[in-house]
């Protein structure tokens, strides 16, 4: 099964996620079949905290992929900045 979920990058302390598409049975950091966006939870003045392609996770979701729980309200959280 395709998962959309978080891959994981960043110093000690200092955490940053990449947003990917990858087969659930890959590692966690593993391998990936797309990179769509990324979230840096620690962002502070003019860093971005979260860059999501939303149109390519809406294809993929088309295709049968799944959200991790923490995907899915970062999805939503995108789709309201992009509203505004």
């Amino acid at each position: 099964m395709v998962k959309i979920r978080l891959s994981r990058g960043g110093a000690k302390g200092r955490p940053f996620y990449h947003i990917v598409v990858t087969d659930q049975r890959n590692k966690r950091d593993g391998r990936s079949i797309e990179n769509v966006g990324f979230y840096n939870p620690v962002a502070s003045g003019k860093d971005k905290r979260l860059e999501l392609n939303v149109a390519r996770v809406q294809e993929w979701i088309g295709k049968g992929a799944q959200l991790t729980d923490k995907v899915a309200s970062l999805l939503k959280e995108a789709g309201k900045q992009q509203a505004a």
